[in-house]
């Protein structure tokens, strides 16, 4: 999915409502409030967007959530993103309902389908599509962004595809698509350490998971009310969980399934320029990006068989572009 908004906006803080026993406090809570950014033209797919925010750019290395649906494809028109390019970062895309395909410049041709992760490695550089199928009647689910540590910036592209097997208990099903939770390990590799899965609770179950305590956690709701850590987060929230925990108590409020994505990993130190579809560490990285993309250079190679053009590149801000990093931790 192609980033077409540079204005991120300030998080809601937890009320603190439900402290947990003196002798195990839950851990802070931030609640990172989504807005609305259409994607396309006059018949523009609207995502809600939860990261980067201005006051949280990371949440371990992820750093960009949008989330989507459920859309009529017949009135919005589904998902047509024309060939265009990345540096520095992973692509996780994640469905719901749908199905998209995918198209990059390694040649990879692949349908992103419920339950089904899609991890694309931009590294030095890669271009890819994405085109929902005419099957899709309803398009729902997240495209997420994992930033690229410095040792691996200009790594290799590289695409992956996975089905992980569903973890099921009385209270809830969970997918683990990277990392490791509730037993089950993804064996898709990382280059930070990273947590992603799919939990889908049952009409006012609680589930108590085990996590690090090294790592920062983001819980976005897909549907229904949840309570993360004593905090509730309504539909499209995400919740931003501090490090420290070793626990994780989840709590459906709601009188039927509800479903949310979690997120994890260690506090990505490094800081980052993100403008549009790359990412670096300075000015001059984005520029020549830029630059390689619009002359259409061999660093993105060339996506095959998608129909029409390629996004042409936004022009740079008229300032210099600066790094951003999370505040500091308390």
């Amino acid at each position: 999915m192609s980033n077409v908004e540079t204005d991120p906006v300030a998080p809601r803080r937890a009320t603190g409502e439900a402290p947990g026993p003196p002798s195990a406090p839950e851990p802070r809570v931030d609640v990172l409030t989504p807005r609305d950014v259409p994607l396309g033209g006059p018949r523009a797919m609207t995502v809600r967007r939860t990261l980067p925010q201005r006051a949280r750019t990371l949440i371990g290395a992820w750093c960009f959530a949008d989330h989507y649906g459920p859309d009529d494809v017949a009135d919005t028109g589904g998902m047509v993103v024309a060939p265009h390019p990345h540096t520095g970062l992973q692509t996780v895309s994640w469905l719901f309902s749908g199905e998209i395909e995918h198209r990059d410049s390694l040649g990879s041709h692949a349908l992103v389908r419920p339950g089904e992760l899609n991890l694309m490695t931009g590294g030095h550089g890669i271009a890819h599509s994405e085109v929902s199928t005419p099957r899709t009647t309803v398009l729902h689910g997240v495209q997420l962004w994992v930033a690229l540590p410095e040792a691996h910036r200009h790594t290799r592209r590289d695409f992956r595809h996975h089905v992980p097997e569903p973890v099921r208990t009385d209270a809830a099903e969970i997918r683990v698509f990277l990392g490791t939770l509730a037993g089950s390990t993804s064996p898709v590799p990382a280059f930070t350490p990273l947590l992603g899965a799919e939990i889908v609770l049952a009409p006012h179950a609680a589930l108590t998971l085990a996590v690090d305590p090294e790592f920062e956690h983001g819980l976005l709701v897909d549907r229904g009310r949840v309570r993360v850590a004593g905090t509730a987060l309504d539909a499209a929230e995400l919740g931003y969980v501090h490090p420290g925990a070793a626990a994780l108590t989840l709590r459906n409020e709601s009188d039927g399934p509800a479903r949310a994505v979690l997120l994890g990993g260690t506090p990505f130190e490094e800081e980052i320029v993100m403008w549009w579809n790359f990412i670096g560490r300075s000015h001059d990285d984005i520029a020549r990006a830029r630059e390689d993309w619009q002359n259409a250079s061999d660093r993105f190679g060339a996506v095959q068989d998608h129909p029409g053009g390629r996004l042409p590149a936004p022009a740079l801000p008229h300032a210099t572009l600066t790094p951003r990093r999370n505040p500091p931790r308390a």
